[in-house]
């Protein structure tokens, strides 16, 4: 089992706390937060064991997650992959693109590993539908959510909508070409809803929209591509998957046939794949594990860390 010991016990630090303590790939040691109260009312109350130190959290472990605010990422993964531990990192990856490819760096020359928590990878729905996602051409985006104070220190581009980036730069394999972007701050100092299209040189046009003032919360995404509907909801931990195919000679009297103004006919058909339930979050760190113990490459890499961090400030760069 590996060593793993958690940096940042707020509130995702605490359901990392827990699920590493269940999970059959790891050995808790501990945890670390800069909030000394705090920290130890979570010690008292859950069991973790309290570090006082950084340094002394890290030297004690394999492994180091990150779960502080973004302005610390930086630091925290440099002092532990100077010290050669490997790092779980939460998204985004660092405060600057500058920070991300100096962690990059730093990782190659230490010969460890590290992953960020890009966890809408792991979702059930997606999981279910992404071998079947190929070559889309528009991909649109809601990813909407109550008023909540935390996070509204970052832009909810960095909050919210860098968890779509991620997604459709996962599957979109082509770089992007033009982006066009706004935001309005509504009642944080900085931008609470936004738009943004992202232009890709394959042709492939990416709309998101992401608001942390909703009044529901949402997060869906569709995938067009020829022959092909994708849709996915991240909340809800559903898909659906709607094909056309070449209509039968002799189509039956419950078959969908749609025929265009040239005659062709095409049959439209349901696909839709079962959902395994999981866990996202306890999934992403023990495939980490896996990546670790098996000397593979983690699922989200820094790059796409670095990649999602880069266009979501090229994003922000619009408004």
């Amino acid at each position: 089992m590996l060593k793993a010991g958690v940096l940042g016990a707020g509130h995702l630090g605490k359901i990392h706390l827990r699920l590493l303590n269940q999970s059959e790939k790891y050995e808790l040691i501990g945890f670390y937060d800069a909030d000394e109260t705090s920290a130890k009312k979570v010690e008292a109350e859950f069991g973790y064991k309290y570090f006082d130190s950084i340094e002394k959290l890290i030297d004690a472990v394999d492994v180091v997650d990150i779960v502080t605010p973004t302005l610390s990422h930086y630091d925290c993964a440099r002092l532990a992959i100077t010290k050669g531990k490997h790092i779980f990192i939460e998204k985004p990856i660092t405060n600057t693109v500058e920070e991300a490819e100096t962690i990059r760096t730093l990782v190659a020359e230490n010969s460890v590993k590290g992953q960020v928590g890009h966890v809408e990878r792991f979702n059930p729905a997606f999981k279910a539908v992404k071998d079947q996602i190929h070559n889309p051409m528009f991909i649109e985006t809601h990813r909407l959510a109550e008023f909540n104070p935390r996070g509204t220190d970052v832009p909810v581009v960095l909050d919210l909508m860098i968890h779509d980036i991620d997604i459709i730069l996962s599957v979109v394999n082509s770089k992007v070409k033009q982006i066009s972007a706004s935001g309005v701050a509504v009642i944080s100092d900085t931008p609470d809803i936004a738009n943004a299209r992202i232009e890709f040189v394959n042709g492939c046009v990416a709309n998101l929209t992401a608001s942390r003032i909703s009044l529901k919360n949402m997060r869906k995404t569709r995938f067009f591509q020829k022959d092909a509907y994708i849709s996915v909801d991240f909340l809800e931990k559903k898909c659906e998957v709607v094909k056309m195919k070449d209509a039968p000679v002799n189509p039956g009297d419950f078959d969908m046939i749609l025929q265009n103004a040239e005659g062709i006919k095409k049959q439209i058909y349901f696909d839709n794949p079962d959902i395994p339930n999981n866990n996202a979050i306890l999934e992403e760190l023990e495939t980490f594990a896996d990546a670790i113990n098996n000397n593979t490459k983690p699922i989200v890499t820094l790059h796409d860390g670095t990649e999602a961090l880069r266009v979501a400030n090229m994003i922000i760069d619009q408004f």
